[in-house]
């Protein structure tokens, strides 16, 4: 199993439609989408700012926005389907389909999530990969990453990742890749059994 975080900024572009495409004919089972939540995290932002409600309404609420930008990902890509739990992931997986993950109800039973906004949904994708024991997890970014050998803190630093991702990702197994939007023809190599020409760890 394969978890793949479709960054909320991808949201318009030419790139994340050539993304569902490839994921949805290549699948077979073997991908978990995890949606970022885009223009709709940053509407909670904004109205946490206005109206200075606490920390874990926000964090409730922006589970809420992937989820949204997740049902936006079926809507266009229809042949993806989506999957709120570990057993409906194993189902959808069973039927050979690309899964959009809705995590709201997985990340709310675990009260050692912190919730705050330093966990996005790059920190939920590698909670994810290490619910599902992924054998690896791609972070696909709207952002060039300059440097293919740079270490995660430093990402974290660019504002590439979120503050909270190197804890959440300490413990996996699983190689941990972070592309460029455009890498959707790279990617499908890899999915073919070729090299993924990108960092890894």
């Amino acid at each position: 199993m394969w978890v793949v975080k479709l960054g909320g900024s991808l949201l318009g572009s030419p790139e994340l439609n050539a993304w569902l495409d490839m994921l949805a004919q290549q699948s077979d089972g073997r991908i978990v989408i995890v949606p970022g939540g885009g223009i709709f995290a940053d509407a909670v932002r904004e109205a946490q700012r206005t109206v200075a409600f606490d920390d874990a309404a926000a964090h409730h609420m922006a589970l809420l926005a992937m989820e949204q930008y997740g049902l936006t990902l079926k809507s266009l890509q229809p042949k993806l389907v989506t999957a709120a739990s570990e057993l409906e992931i194993s189902e959808r997986s069973w039927q050979h389909r690309a899964i959009v993950w809705m995590p709201s109800k997985m990340v709310l039973a675990d009260e050692t999530i912190p919730q705050n906004w330093s966990v996005t949904s790059d920190s939920l994708a590698a909670w994810l990969a290490g619910k599902v024991n992924a054998s690896r997890l791609v972070l696909v970014k709207q952002a060039q990453i300059e440097d293919s050998e740079a270490p995660l803190e430093q990402l974290v630093k660019a504002s590439i990742l979120d503050q909270a991702f190197v804890e959440f990702a300490a413990g996996l197994s699983c190689r941990i890749h972070v592309v460029n939007k455009s890498g959707h023809a790279e990617f499908a190599r890899v999915l073919a059994g070729g090299p993924l020409p990108t960092r890894a760890f």
